[in-house]
């Protein structure tokens, strides 16, 4: 069938202006706004009460490493590895890893989980922090390795922020991640052999924002490393670095970011450096997108 052109730019024409009617009712009802709120407010969502015994197991799986679990603030038992220094010490001081969304804690040991390699090159740093004398601990995120929900998967998680607007379950999920980290300090903070005057916390993308936020709620962290964090505005305010980046004034902080990072840009990236409000602060670029190139590890660990 021959159409005239007067039909094709009709029909391209009502083409158009359904598409376009289709975008404004998805950013009328479902799109995330910006909703900012008050730090105070932000604060409060983070208050906890930890219990008094947190039901902290350990279990011996060799080569001075260990695996444990324990009860965090809401009940939910969380898991985790912590490893020790070949060398015996009076007191150890601690690098908590914290990993990027998607990756259980076993990645700050290993190269390769599942067949999966580990791209972050986190096991790198965690096998240098042990070899300079630090203790490393890592736990999985909620949703994460060990924790996983099959009601509440990532990828529903990320599809109801995005395309249905509803920011619960992220909030919740990142909300309730770094409030097992606390607890977990909490206990750290109890252990005799542990220096908690030298608590290092480093995370990779959601790992580093989960670490600047613990670093904006607590004062006496020692140094906060944040690699490749993503840039969130005020479509998701509770969970946004940036907003607390003003109280982190004690703890050293090092970010290290990408030239070309798809979740954070060149401008997003000075802007929440310029707003951490400590004076031992450092920042590095590294040419490259979100995985960062293996040199990133050498700047990292020369800094532990």
């Amino acid at each position: 069938m021959n159409h005239t052109p007067s039909k094709l730019v009709k029909a391209s024409a009502i083409t158009c202006l359904a598409i376009c009617f289709l975008a404004l009712l998805w950013y009328t009802f479902f799109a995330l706004k910006v909703q900012p709120i008050p730090q105070d407010e932000i604060l409060d969502s983070y208050t906890y009460q930890a219990p008094e015994d947190i039901k902290m197991t350990l279990k011996d799986i060799g080569d001075r490493n260990y695996s444990f679990s324990y009860r965090s603030f809401d009940g939910a038992v969380v898991n985790g590895q912590i490893s020790y220094p070949s060398i015996e010490q009076e007191s150890y001081p601690v690098v908590i890893g914290i990993s990027a969304m998607g990756r259980s804690h076993q990645r700050w040991w290993t190269g390769s989980y599942k067949g999966r390699p580990t791209v972050t090159r986190v096991n790198e740093i965690g096998r240098s922090a042990t070899e300079k004398g630090y203790v490393l601990v890592a736990i999985d995120a909620r949703y994460h390795g060990m924790r996983k929900d099959p009601k509440k998967t990532l990828r529903s998680i990320m599809n109801n922020l995005h395309f249905f607007g509803d920011k619960t379950d992220y909030e919740e999920m990142v909300r309730n991640t770094v409030q097992d980290y606390r607890v977990l300090i909490d206990w750290i903070r109890t252990q005799k052999k542990l220096d908690s005057s030298n608590l290092n916390l480093v995370g990779y993308s959601m790992g580093a924002q989960i670490a600047l936020l613990i670093g904006g709620l607590d004062a006496e962290i020692n140094r906060v490393i944040a690699v490749a964090p993503p840039y969130l505005d005020d479509k998701t305010a509770a969970v946004a670095p940036k907003n607390l980046a003003s109280r982190i004034v004690n703890p050293e902080v090092l970010l290290i970011t990408a030239s070309d990072d798809e979740y954070a840009s060149h401008k997003e990236n000075q802007h929440l450096y310029t707003a951490i409000a400590s004076s031992k602060k450092e920042h590095l670029t590294f040419k490259g997108n979100h995985i960062l190139p293996g040199n990133y590890i050498d700047a990292l660990v020369s800094r532990l």
